[in-house]
């Protein structure tokens, strides 16, 4: 397999027609990494060939289909009916080419995965339909591309709607998507039979619904993805878009010392929000993606482990202490190390008051039919110089024999535990020959009571690169040979003050995100998708130099990814079942606190967060729209909200749900960095007559608003070709005798008075008789047109998969103009083409979703993200 460099941009996964350069073949051979593993004891002999054979390997391709079950469903039914027999039918070399195949322990058949190789792929027609469907639809967000074994975590979670969850570290997004679906799970349906009951007058005065979905079918939930990189997090928003969901908040917070999120004050008592659910898919060394990452076979060394174990335990105590007593963490890594994986869980439960606060969760009977393997009990440790210690005794050891050459930042957490009877076999670990995946890792932890963390100094660790050590190291030369004079470091400390303060900014700054987890943005540092090691992000921070008598040049003080800090001493403060006040990580004296941090200097290119504002209910623009669409008044009108310090609503009207609301109102000011919350609900246009509202439903928002409108704007299309032609055709004419064009909405769309209304799209226009999914679109009528307000690549993935028809989509309206230029090109503009030009203008703010789609695409590709784009070599 090579490794890919050089610059990487297009569409969809692909590289825009650039040539593929600086290609070099990468050696899938690293004689200590191998070592480490075969000495750990727990591949066993017989498996071990199978296990590296599995690790050389390319790694099958895999994809999951997202948004609502209903929506899924559809898509998959044209994969299952269309394009598998397609590719069944294909014999090479004597036998019939394996299709893609559903994952046998997903659900539903939700996800994907094809091991057909490239050169078959290639060189059958069938083949290049196919990827032309994966890739309009991944384009607009119905498949995500996705390692399989990364789908296991929010499976595990055990998620429902009405829940409060908070993904750590969640950029690119596609857990975090997971998540989301389980929280909305059934909404659809529930709103539908809630607006029904009211509709025939059986519905009560207060909010109904099943559990969860009991805000009028609404989920009350809440998803809180963070990501500490700025632009990693931007990128998490776009992946999430698609999913429409008001339930969502995106901050930008470093998981170590992720802030207490206040909630609005109950009988004058402060509170803050306590979560049910926690995702903690920690930054690791990602060496079980060697199938998809080769550069790992060429950088792994044993001190990307040792260096970010401790950030590890931090992120997960962290969570423990956010958690509400009965809630469950979902701790994952996609590295088969156990210093990053069974040490990390054993050292925070015994930080956190040990098994008595916290339990392992026996997964073994969920996911029948996924392959695994107990968690570890004992394992060895390596240090620098490759030499393996089974306990923290032989350490000590070996320090008072030699010193401490080659044993820097190994610490006692990273040993099995002394208590015996932890369970660490109810951790779960995927091997890649198991079943042909990524090797990865899942332990999820329950809370049984609220805990008090012990502070992370009395863990004993030998310290690499500090003053110390570095005494140490000499003084242990003296003993055993020729070594520098003591005082002749007595110096260093001079230099330790006077960069201290510039260590600790660098420190603090570090994504944690960007530092492993997922690959920089950086445009000058085109590095593999693979789990950036520990040591590379030690060279971006400013090292402390000094330089000996003899000249040698030493690196003074340890550069770590995050700066040590407390945590809170207690989360035990009463307040409800919902949540429970805890003091704020920054309440503690020792912890800087980021409302009372100076203001940042903002990065070029960064642009400014404006701020989060609600409506007033009685805000004289609200009034108009509900008259206008014959909205229900149980349609909540206290959760619409703007982006302008203003409060005004000038050009966007967004909407969240309540416990949103309340989060953004609470914490405003107070050192929350939310970067996005709600969905577009309503978008104000230019009209060119008296009376007509200038709010039209964004397509976002019309899922929820849908059932509480009234039927005066609804038109019911029932013929896919009229469906065909709406996709296809921007503008097409109504007024004389255009409107006959348009079959069986022609009359209602002539008649209807011009505004936005709801397109209806009965299942026997899509060709799906069952009815498993409803498709409700905006439908914008003018003066003179008509026009389906959808993205341009929605319409193409919709034409692909309805009608199997790539045909270009048309904008009729610049047809129509240029032909009326050619024709009359120094006449005046007629009231028509006045108005046309203006929804033309309209509709290029329709495409403004198309073009922030395209931007952070180009950013995906930039950055080398594997994980989720979808590869067009497939």
């Amino acid at each position: 397999m090579g490794k890919r460099g050089g610059k990487k941009g297009g569409r969809g996964g692909g590289r825009g027609g650039q040539q593929r350069t600086n290609w070099r073949d990468q050696p899938k051979i690293n004689e200590k990494f191998e070592n480490y593993y075969n000495n750990q004891d727990f591949i066993p002999d017989e498996e071990k060939e199978e296990f590296w054979a599995a690790l050389r390997r390319d790694l099958p391709n895999s994809f999951r289909f997202t948004g609502s079950k209903g929506h899924a469903l559809a898509v998959q039914e044209r994969l299952k009916d269309y394009y598998v027999p397609q590719i069944t039918s294909i014999e090479y070399e004597g036998s019939f080419v394996e299709p893609p195949r559903p994952v046998p322990w997903y659900p539903d058949q939700l996800a994907w995965s094809m091991t057909t190789p490239k050169n078959v792929v290639r060189r059958f027609r069938p083949f290049a339909s196919f990827q032309k469907f994966l890739v309009a639809e991944t384009e607009v967000g119905n498949i995500t591309r996705q390692e399989v074994v990364s789908m296991i975590p929010p499976l595990l979670i055990d998620a429902k709607p009405g829940m409060t969850v908070l993904d750590m570290c969640a950029a690119p997004g596609s857990k975090s998507a997971q998540l989301m679906e389980l929280l909305h799970a059934g909404e659809e349906e529930a709103m539908a039979q809630v607006s029904t009951q009211v509709k025939n007058g059986s519905a009560t005065p207060e909010p109904m619904g099943p559990e969860g979905l009991n805000d009028d079918g609404r989920t009350t939930g809440l998803l809180i993805a963070n990501d500490s990189d700025y632009k990693r997090a931007h990128m998490l928003i776009h992946q999430m878009k698609r999913l429409s969901s008001p339930n969502l908040i995106v901050t930008n917070h470093d998981a170590t010392m992720y802030p207490s999120i206040k909630l609005p004050p109950a009988e004058g008592k402060n509170r803050y929000l306590k979560f049910d659910r926690i995702l903690a898919d920690v930054p690791c060394t990602g060496d079980g993606t060697t199938r998809k990452n080769a550069n790992i076979w060429e950088t792994w060394t044993v001190t990307n482990a040792l260096g970010l174990h401790a950030v590890q335990v931090r992120i997960l105590v962290r969570a423990l202490q956010m958690l509400k007593v009965g809630g469950r963490v979902v701790y994952s890594t996609c590295s088969m190390n156990p210093i990053e994986n069974e040490a990390v869980i054993a050292s925070a439960i015994e930080r956190c008051g040990g098994s008595a606060n916290v339990r392992i969760v026996d997964c073994s009977n969920e996911l029948p039919g996924l392959k695994r393997r107990p968690g570890l009990r004992t394992w060895k440790v390596m240090d620098r110089e490759g030499r393996m210690w089974s306990n923290w005794k032989e350490i000590e050891e070996q320090r008072e024999r030699e010193g401490i050459n080659g044993l820097g930042r190994i610490a006692t957490s990273m040993f099995p535990p002394e208590d015996a009877d932890m369970p660490l076999d109810r951790c779960v670990r995927i091997y890649p020959h198991l079943q042909d995946t990524g090797g990865f890792f899942i332990t999820v932890l329950e809370k049984l009571s609220e805990i008090r963390a012990k502070p992370e100094d009395s863990i004993k660790v030998i310290p690499k690169g500090t003053v110390a050590a570095l005494a140490e190291e000499l003084e242990s030369k003296q003993k055993n040979g020729p070594g520098e004079p003591l005082e002749k470091i007595d110096a260093l400390d001079d230099m330790v003050t006077l960069d201290k303060a510039a260590e600790e900014e660098a420190s603090k700054n570090q994504s944690v995100a960007q530092a492993t987890h997922q690959p920089p943005y950086s445009a000058t540092n085109q590095i593999s998708p693979a789990k950036r090691d520990a040591e590379s992000r030690e060279d971006e921070l400013p090292a402390k130099r000094t330089k000996l008598e003899d000249g040698t040049e030493v690196v003074l003080g340890d550069r770590p990814i995050h700066k040590p800090h407390p945590l809170p001493e207690s989360d035990a403060v009463e307040t409800s079942d919902a949540v429970s006040s805890t003091p704020l990580p920054q309440e503690t004296a020792a912890q800087p606190a980021p409302q009372t941090e100076a203001p940042k200097k903002k990065k070029p290119g960064q642009p400014t967060e404006e701020p989060y504002k609600y409506l007033d209910p009685s805000n004289e623009e609200l009034d108009p729209i509900y008259k206008f669409y014959e909205a229900s008044d149980r349609f909540p009108r206290d959760r619409f909200m703007v982006r302008n310090a203003q409060a005004i609503p000038t050009k966007t009207i967004y909407y969240t749900s309540a416990l949103a609301r309340d989060i953004l109102t609470a914490n405003e000011g107070q050192g929350m960095k939310i970067v996005h919350c709600g969905v577009k609900m309503f978008v104000k246009q230019d009209v060119q007559r008296a009376g007509v509202c200038r709010w039209r439903i964004q397509t976002d928002g019309l899922r929820l608003l849908e059932p509480w409108i009234g039927p005066a704007r609804a038109v019911t299309l029932t013929e896919k070709e009229t469906l065909r032609r709406l996709l296809i055709e921007m503008f097409p004419k109504v007024d004389d005798n255009g409107w006959k064009d348009l079959g069986e909405i022609g009359e209602r769309v002539r008649d209807i008075p011009m505004g936005c209304s709801v397109l209806y799209i009965d299942p026997q226009a899509t060709g799906n008789e069952q009815g498993s999914e409803r498709i409700v679109l905006p439908l914008w009528r003018s003066l003179h047109s008509v026009n389906l307000m959808l993205p341009k690549e929605d319409r193409r993935a919709m034409l692909l998969r309805i009608f199997n028809d790539d045909t270009p989509v048309i904008n009729t309206t610049i047809k129509r103009q240029a032909q009326a230029k050619e024709q009359t090109p120094s006449s005046s503009a007629t009231p028509a083409q006045t108005e046309e030009e203006a929804l033309k203008q309209e509709n290029l703010i329709i495409g403004q979703d198309e073009q922030e789609y395209v931007e952070t695409r180009e950013t995906y590709t930039k950055a080398g993200d594997e994980e989720d784009r979808f590869n067009t070599t497939v």
